[in-house]
């Protein structure tokens, strides 16, 4: 598609933040196709996969609160799962979308969850990557090393370089042009001239507070989902979801299709074959 392929779109927060999407145009007899970030990602995760999508699907590509184009919070302990999800909740009764098929990455897909559990009726299928009701807490400690931690780059060579040390042995198999390509989907160029990290330091504050550290075991809000097209996916080395989890997910909903990207960890990027496979396959049993 063309690079014009998409319109910005804002809405309000409850508390009035001005909160930023992507609107990929598509067909309104389908669902629309929302895709949430992960914890320190944004809406430009999505593109390749939402240029691929759109014409058939109407897909939106969200900035949470405190992430690319979106306002950062007055408070940043409302940088939760619940905020994000009533924050969405806002949006599609804005836009007047009655059901969504949700994508949701990480964090994305907590919120994907906690979704269902609000208002199931909502979600018409889902694909849930590399999140599930138990995260293994070796995975946690990964993240807060360097979640909020406000380093800056003087060049774009440079943010890639960092970003193959802190995600290297999830994506073995990238070369420099994706570090490059992942660097500019995370980074900007901040106001001294310097690449920083798109989002709201204040957000590893949140994530790293002792009470965070106590995650409760969501296997309800999993369960939520049953009953509708759904598609987990978990990269084989991944260390915030472990196969064993993954593993019960398939058992506390069979018809769920379980998928794992080889070579791959935290998380996959969705542009690999087998996940653009999959959620071609979970699209096909919604339309």
């Amino acid at each position: 598609m063309s690079e014009t392929a998409y319109s910005d779109g804002y809405w309000e927060s409850a508390g009035g933040l001005k909160l930023h999407y992507r609107d990929y145009p598509g067909r309104s007899d389908h669902p629309a196709v929302l895709c949430i970030p992960a914890l320190i990602r944004n809406c430009r995760d999505f593109d390749a996969l939402a240029r691929d999508l759109s014409g058939e699907w109407r897909v939106l590509a969200l900035d949470l609160r405190g992430r690319g184009e979106s306002d950062y919070a007055k408070d940043p302990a409302s940088y939760t799962p619940l905020y994000y999800a009533e924050d969405i909740e806002t949006l599609l009764d804005g836009e007047g979308i009655p059901r969504v098929v949700a994508i949701g990455t990480s964090l994305g897909g907590i919120v994907t969850m906690l979704l269902a559990l609000r208002n199931a009726d909502r979600l018409a299928g889902a694909a849930i990557n590399d999140i599930g009701p138990v995260i293994e807490p070796a995975g946690l400690a990964r993240l807060r090393d360097y979640v909020g931690q406000g380093r800056s780059f003087p060049t774009w060579m440079h943010a890639a370089r960092a970003l193959s040390e802190i995600y290297g042995l999830a994506h073995p198999d990238h070369a420099i042009q994706d570090w490059l390509a992942m660097a500019k989907r995370l980074m900007v160029v901040g106001g001294n001239g310097r690449i920083v990290f798109d989002y709201d330091m204040r957000i590893g504050d949140v994530f790293n507070a002792p009470h965070a550290k106590e995650v409760p075991e969501m296997w309800p809000a999993w369960q939520a989902l049953a009953g509708r097209p759904l598609l987990a996916l978990r990269g084989e080395t991944s260390d915030l979801l472990s196969s064993e989890t993954f593993a019960r997910m398939g058992e506390a909903i069979p018809e769920a299709e379980l998928v794992t990207i080889a070579d791959t960890g935290h998380a996959p990027s969705l542009d690999e074959p087998e996940a653009r496979a999959a959620i071609a396959r979970l699209l096909a049993k919604v339309a």
